[in-house]
């Protein structure tokens, strides 16, 4: 017998229980008048599956994942024929969706199929769902060695909007990189920038996300306007539902030809708006809008669970965790200076404690005034001695690019094609991201409209 729990719309609350009670094996434990209510008997462990209807007020991205991590499985109910209510639970990473006038052994065969599937299915199965609306012009990906197809999910609904269909080759899933350094601006918007506009300018189709709540400024170094809502506003959309391919290529505006860039947050502050569960959907989304999404993470690694009794209170480093947690490759970028190297050091001690894949060095600024004759050498050799670091990419301090690009807010794949850095850029993405084409000079759709430059942190 599987104790269910429901909170259901006034509309649904006596048909969905009734339903429920004559189904074979189930039992309604509990019938929820609110999320606060269907929270706490959830984590008090009253039921094991809760059924909730697209109409719930308080039910949003937060809410669902709460409930698994309880271990309790969510179904969710529909109006019959109302396909914007069933694209909404399943934007919620509900896969498991029935209208309301299904019989009583669907609803069984419903909870079963909901309890089988894991959360982290779960969240996979959300980035594969009907929920996720593809544009004509964005479904054609060429899949090479660098991508990986998804596994399962269900066809993509094809939305009322013009332009927008279900037309077109299956679905494939981009490359999740992350950028990430200790402290002390070893340069993490410096190499995603490029790496990104590296990628673009190969042909790829690639999606820029400031996920730094510390001090994201990659709107800043492309010339993009403050005003920008980015990624903020795509959290919040998936929190509540409303988040799909088409809305976040808006969020997302084309800066260069196949670069789409997600702002970060204007003011550390606002931190609390980056929460796991949505950034987890904004990930999922954007590697179905594009080949390879590069992430700029924060420093910080420190997980705040471990010093609050809280642990459903917002993580203050949760932005960074989850981006590491779910990326497929992890650059862990240095400055080439003692200072630098020691920090990458510790830092590579601390990444080894939180889930993420096993790091590539990107040693920034390599200059032999910090480190001597033979800087590439000495580092090295110090990188393998200390940290056991045997394979080491080096990115060479050339400033003079680098300070251009930021003048003009361009990236330096734009403004100085034939610089060291670019080069240096180019032979990490080959090492990187095998299978893309050689680069090309690239060139711009259209010029955004850039915002005052002064000096940049």
């Amino acid at each position: 017998m599987t104790d269910v729990l429901t909170a259901l719309g006034p509309r649904w609350e006596g048909q969905v229980g009734g339903t429920l009670e004559a189904a074979r094996g189930l039992a309604v434990s509990r019938r929820c008048a609110d999320v606060a209510e269907l929270l706490s008997v959830a984590e008090a462990g009253l039921g094991r599956c809760a059924v909730v209807s697209h109409d719930l007020r308080g039910l949003d991205l937060a809410v669902v994942a709460r409930l698994r991590a309880s271990r309790v499985s969510v179904l969710g109910v529909h109006p019959p024929g109302d396909e914007a209510a069933e694209r909404r639970l399943r934007a919620l990473s509900i896969t498991v969706v029935l209208p309301v006038d299904s019989p009583p052994e669907l609803f069984a065969d419903a909870v079963a199929s909901a309890s089988r599937v894991s959360p982290t299915e779960d969240v996979e199965q959300a980035g594969a769902s009907g929920a996720i609306v593809v544009p004509d012009d964005l479904s054609e990906i060429t899949a090479g060695s660098w991508l990986r197809t998804a596994d399962g999910g269900s066809s993509v609904d094809a939305p009322d909007a013009p332009g927008l269909g279900s037309d077109g080759p299956r679905p494939v899933v981009g490359r999740l990189l992350a950028v990430w350094g200790p402290t002390g601006a070893p340069g993490r918007t410096t190499v995603a920038v490029t790496l990104a506009a590296e990628v673009a300018a190969r042909g790829g189709a690639v999606v820029l996300v400031d996920a730094d709540t510390y001090g994201g400024c990659v709107g800043q170094a492309l010339g993009l306007l403050d005003e920008a809502p980015g990624l903020a506003a795509a959290c919040r959309a998936a929190d509540h539902g409303a988040l799909d391919l088409a809305e976040l290529a808006r969020l997302a505006p084309e800066v260069t030809s196949g670069l789409r860039v997600l702002t970060g947050i204007p003011k550390a502050e606002r931190w609390t708006e980056i929460r796991a569960a949505s950034l987890e959907r904004v990930l999922a989304l954007a590697r179905r809008l594009a080949d390879v999404v590069v992430a700029d993470v924060g420093f910080c690694l420190e997980n705040d669970e471990e010093l609050s009794y809280d642990t459903v209170a917002p993580r203050r480093n949760e932005a960074t965790l989850t981006t590491l947690a779910a990326t497929d490759l992890l650059l862990a970028v240095a400055a080439a200076d003692p200072v630098g190297l020691q920090r990458l050091v510790r830092g590579l001690q601390e990444l080894g404690s939180v889930p993420s894949p096993v790091p590539v060095p990107v040693v920034n600024r390599v200059r032999a005034s910090a480190v001597g004759p033979r800087p590439e050498a000495r580092i090295s050799e110090s990188l393998l001695r200390f940290a056991g670091l045997e394979h080491v990419h080096f990115l060479p301090d050339d400033r003079e690019a680098a300070d251009a690009a930021v003048l003009l807010g361009r990236s330096v794949v734009e403004q100085a094609p034939e610089s060291a850095l670019r080069l240096a850029v180019g032979r990490l993405v080959d090492a990187t991201l095998p299978g893309l084409a050689g680069p090309t000079r690239p060139r711009s759709r259209w010029r955004r409209p850039r915002a005052g430059h002064g000096v940049t942190g």
